[in-house]
């Protein structure tokens, strides 16, 4: 019949597979399977990198494992070796740390913050070249971070902030979309957001009839999608720079706008609420000549962006300050309006700069000053029973169990991350505003604190690894796990990720205001009594306070399972929150008090 007979494969009763020999039955199972892994070997190949990791695949290979004979970067090797056999294997390093460069620099007479400069052997570099080189780092700084900062609010937006605040208390976005139910969620979402933009049109008419007649007469909800858009921009680009703000709001805010990029729901409603967070580079480049961004090279900018911190200084000196600052931004904006831009519109982009430089400091300095109390009181402390900062499980709710040399490590690899962290804040909160409003869908779970959202967060995992791997160059050994949770339930989303960083400061800030206060109490002669009877002295109170902070802050405690409690690169940040919420039992808790102390939410501060 010109058919080609297949060879058919005799089947086998049960009495003949059970006498089978191994053999027999391995060959079978490779037969049956054979298809199957070729497909997945093809599947791997085509995502496989060899260049990048073999566990992660995110970060470029840095080490190679003789004895498993794989390339690994530093971070997932350290993860891996980290205990058991492996702990031994014989590495090979592909990427250097840099030892052999810096000895080579040191040789030329060159050191690690001399890039660029040619210093002759054993010679100090001049006060003048030392100048220009910090000047040169500065604007460089100013340059990059312009990407990321936020512009200022005019008049305008500010009331368009009070509405969008108004018409997000009264939502019930969360409570009627993040549910379990049988009804089409897409409906859901449709009906929230299209009453979400009716009662903003209805705030605008209470406000300003004029513009809520434009708004609202002969139009739909798309034809005012530019204004809805702009409406949801200006409150994301307020909470950038005010993160104790829009506390209860801002969530539901984030879901809105996730929501409205998913593809159902934008063929709905013809739009979607998304924008660009209006930088200050965006708006300098989107408007007027390019020429304007010859500003960012001027050394005048350091003068009218920089903060002017009262601590230490006469109030003569103060005022000088003050003048000269505003003296550098009238030049600077008398320099540079002839390109486009009104006088006033420069002032704003100046006073954004300078807003930014004062966010970063105020929560960037506790975090240096704890790490500098951290090497004063307790390097060389650990023979000392009292303020040894050894943590045992089990001891006072300690989840892990360290001697006073690695619970001093650990403590100090923390804060230098959390130092990383509050440096590149803003840019993180750009990748985070990219990660949620990609347009890609979320898992809806219990993640055991209730449904959240789950969803994948790469930009922001590939940015917290390059610092995490900045702050791993420094040390020699890593204490804990070198993992960030991203995406999973521990932090399911960008917003969860933000929520526990913003707190660090909410958290420092108090403390490192008693420990200030303390000295300025003691010249009381009462309050240094009390502190003598049950301290022993100012020196030793805060030596107390800060050895339990140290202790009890970074103990692995505060989940609420023990598999995310611990030594991840997070934990850090929980048992600090466990441990302000146990701030009332402690023996010092009214020196807080006397010290101004409120809340560690942030107000006031």
């Amino acid at each position: 019949m010109g058919a080609i007979e297949q060879e058919k494969t005799p089947k086998r009763t049960l009495a003949e597979l059970l006498d089978a020999d191994d053999d027999q039955l391995n060959k079978i199972d490779s037969d049956n399977v054979q298809v199957e892994d070729e497909d997945e070997d093809e599947e791997l190949a085509e995502t496989f990198n060899p260049d990048y990791c073999i566990d992660c695949q995110h970060n470029p290979i840095e080490i190679k494992c003789l004895n498993c004979d794989e390339n690994f970067c530093r971070v997932c090797f350290q993860f891996v070796h980290k205990g058991g056999a492996r702990k031994r294997h014989k590495i090979e390093e592909l990427v250097k740390l840099g030892g052999d460069d810096d000895d080579k620099k040191k040789a030329n007479g060159k050191n690690e913050d001399d890039e660029g400069d040619e210093v002759l052997p054993d010679a100090d570099p001049s006060p003048a070249a030392e100048d220009q080189r910090k000047t040169a780092m500065i604007l460089d700084g100013i340059k990059r971070n312009v990407k990321f900062i936020p512009l200022r609010l005019n008049g305008e937006e500010r009331q368009m902030l009070r509405l969008l605040e108004a018409a997000l208390n009264v939502s019930e976005y969360t409570d009627r979309v993040d549910i379990l139910s049988y009804k089409s969620k897409t409906k859901r979402i449709v009906e929230q957001l299209r009453e979400m933009c009716s009662i903003l049109a209805g705030l605008v008419v209470s406000s300003n009839m004029k513009l809520g007649q434009k708004l609202i007469e002969d139009k739909n909800f798309e034809d005012n999608a530019e204004w809805y858009q702009t409406v949801f921009e200006v409150g994301r680009r307020y909470k950038i720079m005010n993160p104790e703000r829009m506390r209860d709001t801002f969530g539901k805010l984030c879901y809105m706008i996730m929501d409205s990029r998913l593809y159902d729901i934008k063929q709905h409603m013809e739009f979607d609420l998304y924008k660009p967070i209006k930088t200050v580079h965006l708006f300098l480049t989107s408007k007027g000549d390019s020429k304007v961004l010859d500003m960012f090279d001027d050394p005048l900018i350091i003068d009218a962006t920089a903060e002017i911190r009262p601590e230490g200084r006469s109030r003569m000196l103060i005022n000088r300050l003050i003048k000269q600052k505003e003296h550098a931004i009238e030049k600077l904006v008398t320099r540079y309006y002839q390109y486009g831009f009104t006088k006033e519109e420069l002032r704003q982009v100046l006073y954004s700069i300078g807003d930014f430089n004062a966010y970063t400091n105020k929560n960037r300095q506790p975090v240096l000053r704890m790490i500098k109390r951290l090497d004063t009181f307790f390097q060389d402390s650990g023979n000392s029973k009292k303020y040894s900062l050894g943590i045992r499980y089990g001891h006072m709710g300690a989840r892990l169990t360290h001697d006073h040399e690695k619970q001093y490590l650990y403590v100090k690899q923390a804060l230098e991350l959390w130092s990383h962290v509050m440096k590149d804040l803003i840019e993180l909160w750009s990748a985070a505003d990219d990660d949620l409003f990609n347009g890609q869908r979320y898992q809806l779970a219990n993640t055991g604190q209730g449904l959240n959202r789950i969803k994948a967060c790469p930009i922001l995992y590939k940015k917290m690894y390059n610092l995490l791997h900045q702050v791993q160059k420094k040390f020699d050994f890593w204490v804990g796990i070198p993992v960030i949770h991203l995406g999973d339930d521990a932090v399911p989303n960008a917003l969860f990720f933000l929520d526990k960083y913003i707190q660090i400061p909410s958290i420092l800030i108090p403390i490192d205001r008693c420990i200030q206060e303390i000295e300025v109490l003691a010249k009381d002669k009462y309050l240094k009594a009390y502190i003598d009877t049950q301290f022993t002295s100012v020196v030793d109170l805060q030596k107390t306070i800060l050895c339990d902070y140290f202790k009890h802050g970074f103990d692995g405690s505060g989940a609420d399972n023990f598999y995310f409690a611990g030594s991840c690169v997070d934990a850090a940040s929980t048992s600090s929150c466990e441990f302000c919420n146990n701030i009332g039992k402690k023996d010092y808790y009214k020196i807080f008090l006397l010290s101004g102390f409120t809340n560690f939410n942030g107000d006031g501060y």
